[in-house]
């Protein structure tokens, strides 16, 4: 038994540097996924728009498995927000990446959506296997 007392009450650690490390690539390969969901999103309605938002939900349940913890998914959700929300900023020329069209907004609140859900259904620190039953 361990007699360590609950999760909540134990002291922050940093996490190793390889795991930091990966944390940090799925940071950069969401904003890659944002960016490029960005411009294919538009390009190709509404079959780009399921295709970046399908991306997205990929990277995070994959980055969830990866680690195996809901970090790994908020991780790319990170990155891909900073990404989309950078793009959505209009350029002192006037350029701007989204237009004001249903289907920038539904990438935007979908895509939001999206990493919440992915999140939430990101494997949890759980110890597998049949030793973990109580009474056993």
């Amino acid at each position: 038994m361990n007699d360590h007392g609950s999760m909540l009450t134990q002291p922050l650690r940093a996490p190793s540097a390889g795991r930091a490390l990966l944390y940090l690539g799925l940071f950069v390969l969401g904003a890659v996924v944002g960016a490029a969901g960005s411009l294919v999103q538009s390009g190709w309605f509404p079959g780009g728009l399921l295709l970046a938002l399908a991306g997205e939900a990929g990277l995070c349940l994959g980055g969830a498995r990866a680690v195996g913890g809901r970090g790994g998914a908020v991780a790319p959700a990170a990155g891909w927000m900073l990404a989309v929300i950078l793009l959505t900023a209009s350029r002192p020329e006037g350029d701007f990446l989204f237009g004001a069209g249903a289907g920038s907004y539904l990438f935007l609140l979908g895509g939001m959506a999206t990493a919440v859900i992915c999140a939430t259904l990101g494997a949890g620190r759980q110890p597998d296997g049949d030793a973990v039953r109580l009474g056993k």
